[in-house]
């Protein structure tokens, strides 16, 4: 993951839902199943739908965090799959960036979670 650039203090300028309100939650060591490549929008290159071993939990996840073994494959860290709901105007801290994404934190809330970086700019 990039470690550039982190806990500085962003602005939505473009709302965005969660569309996935079951997001994927995986640990380090974890064996998982890779599903498909996600090929919809150029800028959001690397992440695969992935399931967990018993079909209980699937969603989108980082290809550099998994160690593929085939249709199988391991993670490398720990990962969660949740987005965040955000409106235009409110103030995140970016924790973390990859493949197009922010993990950022609320600054008002503490809430945590995925938001695309075209929907965030840096707060100057």
């Amino acid at each position: 993951m990039d470690m550039n650039k982190n806990n500085l203090v962003y602005e939505v300028i473009k709302r965005h839902k969660s569309n996935y309100p079951n997001p994927i939650t995986l640990s380090k060591g974890q064996p998982i199943i890779v599903g498909k490549t996600y090929k919809d929008n150029e800028e959001w290159k690397n992440w695969i739908y992935c399931f967990t071993l018993d079909f209980c939990s699937e969603g989108w996840v980082p290809e550099q965090l998994i160690n593929k073994q085939g249709k199988q494959a391991v993670m490398l860290e720990d990962y969660v799959a949740k987005e965040l709901n955000v409106e235009v105007g409110e103030k995140l801290l970016k924790l973390k960036e990859i493949n197009g994404w922010a993990w950022v934190r609320k600054i008002v809330t503490l809430e945590e979670g995925w938001v695309p970086l075209e929907n965030i700019l840096e707060d100057k």
